[in-house]
């Protein structure tokens, strides 16, 4: 994975949990449903025990999936790893990727997660999309003083313009 021996690790950040919601609603109510045939009894108990094997089994597959995929920001690359038998990666090359955007829902926002594209990669429920957004080179230097052509020199922030300007 890594391309020099200068390249290190800036930022390991792991998918939002929200991604654990939907499988977790499932093993839910296919536990409920397994139980409810281990209530009634009789020849329903085998298959509600086959069942509640099912929902523990989707529990436990979906957090084992959530706990092995990683989104890497190093020095040179934004990538994804994910798998556990069978450990794969897909990334970019931050110098080559001209734009990283951020996409947050409402949802996404309250909660604290979104997709993050860079090029060809797009990243579902990654959790603090900002600040991958800014480990990743989305940020660029901040807003200074910065001199015009007549060498005149003008704060760019209107905010800092407006408390000076009151007090």
């Amino acid at each position: 994975m890594w391309s020099s021996p200068q390249e290190r690790i800036c930022l390991e950040e792991r998918r939002h949990g929200i991604v654990l919601l939907r499988p977790f609603v499932k093993a839910l109510a296919l536990g409920a449903l397994g139980a409810g045939f281990s209530w009634i009894g009789g020849p329903l108990t085998i298959p509600g025990a086959l069942v509640l094997a099912c929902a523990a089994f989707v529990a436990v597959r979906a957090a084992w999936e959530w706990e092995s995929t990683h989104l890497v920001v190093t020095t040179e690359k934004l990538y994804v790893a994910y798998g556990f038998w069978r450990r794969r990666a897909a990334g970019v090359r931050l110098a080559r990727t001209r734009t990283i955007e951020v996409e947050q829902t409402l949802l996404g926002r309250l909660l604290g997660y979104g997709t993050l594209i860079a090029g060809e990669l797009e990243v579902d429920y990654v959790a603090g999309p900002w600040r991958v957004w800014q480990v990743a080179g989305g940020v660029e230097e901040p807003l200074r003083r910065r001199p015009l052509a007549n060498d005149d020199v003008v704060d760019t922030r209107p905010r800092a313009r407006l408390r000076e300007a009151q007090r």
